[in-house]
């Protein structure tokens, strides 16, 4: 520590300064640092990559990963979940063919839990938006699942109630 006995008092004002700023910024990058994201990947739908006879596939070939990142949390599969249903692409990811149905009107994640390797994702569904063309629910299906899927623990996906993701 500095002995500011024989300092000048502005000498003593700009050491107080110094050791004042050092400080500050050893608390701005510790606060940052606590605040950094999580990086994830949300998958989308690219037709385009997805085509065989008669057109899109409407296959996990079509699935594209974007980078995104969430907040530190207990819960980022819970979290993951819930950004991919907002479905916000960029002007950039658009320009590039890649597309979402979600976000769905009404569909919401109830729950999430892991046991056992097992993604059990509880949706909320009170408008019956996950059903439609085998097209459409599988590519919803395949999203949900990669995206699920990029935590290690989650070997497989369940969905509930059973009745959603039906064509």
């Amino acid at each position: 520590m500095h002995n500011f006995k024989n300092l000048t008092p502005l000498r003593k004002l700009l050491a107080g300064l110094l050791s004042l700023a050092v400080l500050s910024v050893g608390i701005f990058f510790l606060l940052n640092k606590a605040e950094t994201g999580i990086p994830i990947m949300l998958y989308y739908y690219n037709p385009a990559l997805d085509q065989g006879p008669g057109g899109a596939q409407c296959s996990k070939t079509g699935l594209v990963a974007v980078n995104r990142e969430i907040p530190p949390t207990p819960t980022p599969l819970t979290e993951t979940i819930k950004l991919l249903l907002r479905g916000e692409l960029s002007d950039e990811e658009r320009a590039q063919g890649i597309t979402s149905e979600f976000p769905l009107a009404g569909v919401t994640l109830g729950s999430a839990s892991i046991k056992d390797g097992v993604a059990t994702l509880t949706f909320n569904d009170p408008q019956n938006n996950t059903g439609g063309g085998s097209c459409r629910v599988a590519v919803l299906w395949a999203q949900i699942e990669a995206t699920a899927k990029q935590f290690p623990k989650v070997k497989s996906v369940s969905f509930m109630p059973e009745e959603l993701f039906q064509p």
